[in-house]
C-alpha cells in the first residue's frame, strides 16, 4: 500500500514544483533556465525537466534569443494562456496597456481627460478601452486574468478607495475596485501611481536587478514606491510612500493634507508655476518650464534645482531610515534631467549619514510617462490568480 502514497506524493511535489516555476515566469518575465534554478531553489535538473513538462503541456515556451551579447533560450509563459491589462490615471490623462502573460505589450493607447473629471468617466472610458484594445488583437476580453488600476494618490486597501483625492477630486469616496470589476471580466488591483512606477522600473527599467530600491515620481504631486527585499511595500493600509508629505519646513506653506511645509508645497509642479508666475505670466505650464530650463532660462532651472534640494532633504531621511542600493527618480520634473538631479544629490549627500550617501545611486527613470502604465501590467502579471496550469495527476 506505500507505493500508491510514494506516487502521489511524487505527483504533489511535481505539480508544487510546476506552480513555482510558472509563479516565477508569470511574475518575471522571460528566463534562463540557470536564472529559473536561482529564482526556485530548485536543482538545474529539476528545472530541465519541469521546463520539458510544461512546453509539452503548452503551458510554457522556450525560445532562442539574444542573451548577454550570446545566443541563449529563453523561457517564457505561453502566450497564448492569458492577457493583462494595466491602467494608469492622472488628472488630466488615462494611459491603458495590454500584456500577454510572457510579458509582452500587445496595445498600448494613451488618451487625454478632461481635469476634474468623476471617477464614473475614468471607469466607463478605461472599461471601452481595455474591450477595444485586447479586440483588436484578436483576443477576447474573457481572456483576461487581471488588470491592474493605478491612481496618483494613496490607496486605502481595506475600503478601496483613494486615501486622499487632492489631485483626483472626482474620485473620492469611490470603491475603484467595484467600480472596474463591474465592467471588466478579470479580478482588478488598484495601487498608487508610485508604487506602479517602481514595479514597472523593477521589471523593465532602472530598478531591475535591485532588491531595495525607492522610485521617485515628482509631478504635481510626490510619491515614493518602496521595493524592499525585492516585493513592493505597501505598509499596514497601503499608504505607505508618502514622501509628497514629509515636513521640510515646519512653518512653511499650507498643503492640501492639512500640515504645513509638506514637500510637496515646495517641489511640486504646481509650487513651481506659482513661483514663476510674475516673471513668465499665469498661461505658464510645467511643459514650459522644462523647455524653458532646457533653453538655458535661468529662472526656470533655479526654480527646478531649489525642488532638487528640497527633495534631497526627503530622499536623505528615507536612505537613512531604509539604506536603498538606489533611488530611481522618475515623473514629469525629471524630465528637468540633471538640472534637478544635482541638486537633489548634493542635498543628499550632505544630510545622509556618509556610508549611505556612497553607496545610494540616484539615476534617472528609464520608463518616463510609460513607468506607471507598464508597472500597472506589471503588478497585473504578478497578483493575477486565475493563470492555471494543466493537472499532471494522469502522469
Amino acid at each position: 500500500m506505500s507505493a500508491p502514497r510514494q506516487g502521489g506524493a511524487l505527483r504533489g511535489l511535481r505539480e508544487t514544483n510546476q506552480r513555482l516555476v510558472v509563479d516565477v515566469l508569470r511574475q518575471r518575465g522571460g528566463l534562463s533556465q540557470a536564472e529559473i534554478a536561482r529564482a526556485t531553489g530548485l536543482s538545474p535538473a529539476s528545472v530541465s525537466n519541469l521546463v520539458r513538462t510544461l512546453t509539452d503541456q503548452g503551458t510554457a515556451r522556450a525560445s532562442r534569443v539574444q542573451r548577454n551579447g550570446g545566443r541563449g533560450v529563453e523561457v517564457t509563459l505561453n502566450p497564448a494562456s492569458g492577457l493583462v491589462a494595466g491602467v494608469d490615471f492622472g488628472n488630466r490623462h488615462m494611459n491603458v496597456a495590454i500584456a500577454d502573460v510572457a510579458h509582452t505589450i500587445v496595445a498600448e493607447e494613451q488618451t487625454a481627460l478632461a481635469a476634474g473629471h468623476l471617477a464614473s468617466d475614468g471607469v466607463a472610458r478605461a472599461a471601452a478601452t481595455i474591450h477595444r484594445l485586447v479586440e483588436s488583437t484578436g483576443r477576447c476580453p474573457d481572456e483576461l486574468i487581471g488588470v491592474a488600476v493605478g491612481l496618483p494618490g494613496p490607496i486605502n486597501r481595506d475600503t478601496g478607495s483613494i486615501a486622499s483625492a487632492g489631485i483626483l477630486p472626482g474620485w473620492a469616496g469611490i470603491n475603484i475596485q467595484e467600480a472596474f470589476e463591474a465592467s471588466l471580466p478579470g479580478p482588478v488591483i488598484v495601487d498608487n501611481d508610485a508604487n506602479l512606477g517602481a514595479v514597472g522600473e523593477a521589471l523593465w527599467g532602472a530598478g531591475r536587478g535591485c532588491s531595495d530600491f525607492a522610485y521617485l515620481k515628482v509631478s504635481t504631486g510626490i510619491g515614493a514606491g518602496l521595493v524592499l527585499n525585492g516585493r513592493l511595500y505597501r505598509g499596514a493600509l497601503g499608504t505607505a510612500g508618502e514622501i509628497g508629505h514629509t515636513t521640510i519646513e515646519e512653518d512653511g506653506p499650507v498643503c492640501r493634507c492639512g500640515n504645513r511645509g509638506c514637500l510637496e508645497v515646495l517641489a511640486g509642479a504646481p509650487a513651481l508655476i506659482e513661483l514663476l508666475r510674475n516673471s513668465h505670466g499665469d498661461e505658464l505650464t510645467v511643459e514650459d518650464i522644462l523647455k524653458l530650463s532646457a533653453d538655458g532660462d535661468v529662472g526656470c532651472r533655479r526654480v527646478i534645482a531649489d525642488a532638487g534640494r528640497h527633495i534631497g532633504v526627503a530622499v536623505a531621511n528615507l536612505c537613512n531610515l531604509l539604506s536603498p542600493e538606489r533611488i530611481v527618480v522618475g515623473g514629469e520634473l525629471a524630465l528637468a534631467g540633471e538640472v534637478l538631479l544635482s541638486s537633489l544629490r548634493e542635498a543628499m549627500t550632505r544630510r545622509a549619514i556618509s556610508i549611505t550617501a556612497e553607496t545610494t545611486q540616484v539615476v534617472l527613470g528609464t520608463l518616463r510617462e510609460r513607468s506607471a502604465v507598464l508597472g500597472a501590467v506589471g503588478l497585473a502579471l504578478q497578483e493575477s490568480e486565475r493563470f492555471t496550469i494543466p493537472s499532471t495527476s494522469a502522469g
